[in-house]
């Protein structure tokens, strides 16, 4: 069984010890990194996933991702880190190629999610805010809460004003989600835009990784 959301949110998933290859990865990914490892029978990848909501201070995350990998390398022969630049300025790079372990390209996942390419050519998408099939499922836990929405509603148009649209990038095909995404663009005064990307790059980086070991 996958592990709930809110538990992706504060505490993350620790890996098993059972692989080759330890994947180490951000909670918001873990849902999607599962369905990969089970569609592909990838039993010789080993997932553990750091909090999700270090996304919210993405100044720990080179800290957290270093003090992991350290923790975990003499149990396996590689590890991979599953993480984009996610905010951190290029620290995150620096600190993988200090470490020697590769990670995924790119600036965030919105843009893995979409393809790399695909993601760059939108260059008028400036004034769009994105949203994953995770942070939809979980909006309150990561924009309206901890943006002071729930107490403040009149914060709405000072943080937003000057994003035009919610594009929703939906990895699974699910109408509920779909609604909730629609509704939490209703909720930040937004046009809403619906976009299936699947898994885009996440899929190939990780068979990638899955051909090497």
């Amino acid at each position: 069984m996958d592990p709930s959301d809110d538990h992706l949110t504060d505490q993350g998933l620790e890996a098993e010890g059972q692989g080759r290859l330890l994947l180490i990865a951000c909670g918001a990914l873990a849902h999607e990194i599962l369905a990969l490892k089970r569609l592909n029978g990838w039993d010789h990848m080993d997932l553990q996933c750091l909090p999700a909501k270090l996304h919210l201070y993405p100044d720990q995350i080179t800290e957290e991702v270093e003090k992991s990998v350290l923790a975990h390398r003499q149990d396996y022969d590689r590890i991979f880190v599953v993480y984009a630049d996610c905010g951190t300025g290029g620290l995150l790079q620096a600190k993988c190629a200090e470490l020697g372990v590769d990670m995924v390209a790119g600036p965030h996942c919105y843009a893995f999610y979409e393809g790399l390419d695909r993601f760059a050519a939108h260059e008028d998408e400036i004034s769009a805010f994105y949203l994953t099939d995770f942070l939809v499922r979980q909006f309150d836990a990561f924009v309206w809460k901890p943006m002071g929405l729930d107490r403040h509603p009149q914060l709405r148009d000072m943080i937003f004003g000057n994003y035009t649209k919610l594009v929703y990038q939906a990895q699974t095909d699910d109408p509920a989600l779909r609604a909730k995404a629609e509704d939490c663009a209703a909720r930040l005064g937004l046009a809403y835009e619906y976009r299936f990307t699947g898994y885009g790059d996440l899929k190939a980086s990780l068979e990638k990784q899955a051909a090497r070991s």
